[in-house]
């Protein structure tokens, strides 16, 4: 049976490392890192989301600020808002929280954002420096900087030799994912839907991760023995057993059959989903502390 990584205590000791690093920053500055959130419209799961983004951040001892905007807010509006938090030094990091509404330009609105306090790490300039391998120029996505983490606990930080396989393309998750693995010296394949023999190919894998967005995709039959596999989706299907009309979530990849082929795998939920935000708070530190001209330190 495989080593479950339980990401709620990983998660919880890279916010530990937040805490110190955001009370060294504000015992040598008089700052603390600014983290101002974003909202646009009422979406109930964008609000959850907000809503422990802000809790974790003033946990963490940061500045906190969330502006909530009506439904309506113009291209114009939000980007003049953006502007301002680009233009404020109390500020370090600005996250816009997506989706936003369908009448508003996301990819216009991300890429104003200074890419130094583009702590989700979605700017062209971020993700350029990534994909040339300047991992300590830039800010990285969040979600990809927390599944390496658990890369680098399992194999340490050079994965010479070993064979990584990404399931993904997204600019999100799958590309940052392919870079951050090529960085440590991998060998990585980025497989997708239209890659021919996807098991094959996924067999091969010492390193597996999983981002395709299909519930249990990823069978026993894939996974190489004595494998680590990441699993970064989150599918909610329906749970008959649970009672009528209730339903459950579950990653890309067939846990119970595959954590008895593979050597480390993890769950959902309780695997990626927690490092997401905790890596969020790490490149608001990280930012905040670049803007006083401090190192930071590396997290995890």
């Amino acid at each position: 049976m495989a080593r479950i990584i339980d990401g709620k205590a990983v998660s919880a000791d890279v916010i530990e490392q937040v805490t110190r690093a955001s009370a060294a920053l504000e015992a040598e500055t008089g700052a603390r890192p600014g983290l101002a959130v974003v909202i646009v419209g009422d979406d109930p799961a964008s609000h959850v989301y907000v809503s422990s983004k802000s809790r974790m951040a003033k946990q963490c001892g940061f500045k906190s600020v969330q502006h909530t905007l009506p439904e309506d807010t113009s291209q114009q509006e939000l980007e003049a808002l953006v502007a301002s938090l680009n233009a404020d030094p109390e500020i370090h990091g600005i996250l816009v929280q997506l989706p936003l509404p369908t009448h508003l330009d996301s990819d216009a609105v991300i890429q104003s954002i200074r890419p130094d306090k583009d702590v989700d790490g979605l700017h062209v300039v971020n993700a350029g420096k990534l994909m040339t391998g300047d991992l300590d120029g830039g800010l990285i996505s969040c979600t990809p900087a927390g599944a390496m983490l658990f890369v680098r606990q399992t194999h340490g930080p050079d994965l010479s030799g070993l064979n990584a396989v990404v399931i993904g393309r997204s600019n999100l998750f799958g590309k940052p994912m392919s870079a951050l693995l090529l960085a440590a010296n991998a060998t990585v394949t980025t497989a997708h839907s239209r890659t021919k023999d996807l098991a094959g190919v996924c067999r091969n894998a010492d390193i597996l991760v999983a981002a395709v967005g299909r519930p249990q995709m990823v069978k026993a039959s894939w996974v190489k023995p004595g494998a680590t596999v990441i699993d970064v989706g989150i599918n909610r299907i329906d749970a008959p057993e649970r009672g009528e009309g209730k339903t459950r979530l579950v990653g890309d990849v067939a846990f119970d059959e595959c954590a008895e082929v593979a050597a480390t795998i993890t769950p959902v939920p309780g695997g990626v989903g927690p490092m997401t935000i905790a890596m969020l708070m790490a490149n608001t530190v990280i930012a905040a502390m670049r803007a006083h001209g401090l190192k930071p330190p590396s997290f995890g």
